[in-house]
């Protein structure tokens, strides 16, 4: 038995209050999650050209070829490490957009779980790739309050000093981006909405987070 398992509503930490809705629940890919937030690619290539360099110098030296067995065993053990903890993050995160809110639960030995006001959220991003998967960055109005150490993996890279939530590796991620930015305009009723015929976002400035403006994500 884990943590989850005593969720009143799967990914939420208690019951809905009157009047709130889920609008869309999902969790992030564990492929793509382990080739952008695990660079499983990136470690593959390493070890790859460290298999490749070894074999060259065994076979220079007539020496053992133990240096490359070690090489490409520990090469393929980092890989089904990487490709677990992908998996295992997915398993146990769950975005869940309200009518009121976003809130993103993860973490596989510590259970975290925040909470995002629709009404604190300035600006929705999308990044979209070619297979329809994506993350959705979403920038907060006011002063940072939340650490990239306690987002990651699902915050966006290297926004340090300024953290965004993101999901991340998501299916279907233009549709899920276009849910959360007519959630938030819906939640703000008194800002102003305007964008290209593609859609737009503008971040609205610290001091207005009670009139972000808001429209559909463009594409980053």
């Amino acid at each position: 038995m884990t943590e989850y398992e005593n969720e009143p509503i799967r990914g939420l930490p208690g019951l809905l209050p009157p009047g709130e809705e889920i609008v869309w629940q999902g969790s992030p890919d564990w492929r793509t999650l382990a080739r952008t937030a695990f660079s499983t690619r990136l470690v593959i290539g390493y070890f790859l050209l460290l298999t490749a360099w070894a074999l060259v110098a065994a076979w220079g030296s007539h020496g053992s070829y133990l240096g490359v067995e070690m090489t490409a065993g520990l090469g393929t053990l980092g890989v089904l490490l990487l490709h677990g903890l992908a998996y295992a993050s997915a398993r146990t995160t769950v975005y869940t957009l309200t009518n009121r809110r976003i809130v993103m639960r993860f973490g596989i030995a510590v259970p975290k779980c925040v909470n995002l006001p629709l009404g604190a959220i300035a600006a929705v991003d999308l990044s979209l790739r070619a297979d329809g998967t994506g993350d959705v960055p979403l920038t907060i109005a006011g002063p940072a309050k939340l650490g990239i150490v306690a987002l990651w993996p699902h915050a966006r890279p290297w926004k340090i000093v300024t953290p965004q939530p993101m999901l991340r590796a998501i299916a279907d991620a233009e549709r899920v981006a276009g849910l959360v930015a007519r959630a938030c305009r819906a939640a703000n009723p008194h800002g102003s909405t305007h964008g290209s015929t593609h859609g737009s976002t503008v971040a609205a400035p610290a001091a207005a987070a009670r009139t972000a403006t808001f429209a559909d994500p463009v594409q980053a």
